[in-house]
């Protein structure tokens, strides 16, 4: 839960981040930022920023912002209805992303996650995206990601989204933000 001051503060910092990078936005774009606190209340260590361009029955894109060390706690996109759930590609557009799925564990990895939240953290193999570098993720695969020391900025190219039907691994998560 998020208060409607949080709320601006949030979308304005976002828009400094999508300036710097030279991501043009619509004023109503801009007005429109989403911002996902996953209903903790702890938007600086667990949250993100969207900018949804278009989510049709065909296909969906995005800008993603992450502010330093925040992270898009771990989750997955079941199949909804009968169909495959959101086959994704992350595209790093600013800073550094450390994406994290399946496989061998990353020996030592880059994140930062709070300590009171590690058990809901289980995959860690890591990719680490710099600019230009992309990754693209199956239907169902469990995954999280984190901005690097100076955020980060991502582009989402995906099937459908259906935000509100992920799965996420920790079970106080609400991906439908409130605001207060």
């Amino acid at each position: 839960m998020i208060t409607k001051e949080q709320l601006q503060q949030y979308r304005t910092r976002a828009k400094a981040y999508l300036d710097r990078a030279g991501i043009v936005l619509t004023a109503k774009e801009a007005a429109e930022i989403e911002v996902a606190d996953f209903n903790l209340g702890r938007t600086e260590e667990i949250g993100l920023e969207l900018v949804v361009y278009v989510n049709t029955e065909r296909c969906c894109a995005k800008e993603l912002v992450l502010f330093p060390w925040q992270i898009c706690p771990e989750h997955r996109h079941p199949t909804v209805a009968g169909e495959p759930g959101k086959e994704e590609t992350f595209r790093c557009r600013m800073g550094q992303v450390y994406l994290y799925i399946p496989g061998t564990p990353t020996a030592a990895p880059r994140a930062r996650i709070p300590q009171d939240k590690k058990d809901t953290f289980t995959v860690w193999k890591e990719i680490v995206l710099n600019p230009g570098e992309q990754y693209t993720l199956q239907p169902n695969t469990l995954h999280w990601f984190q901005g690097g020391p100076e955020g980060a900025i991502v582009s989402e190219f995906s099937t459908k989204s259906r935000d509100e039907a992920d799965v996420f691994t920790d079970q106080e998560i609400n991906r439908m933000t409130r605001v207060l």
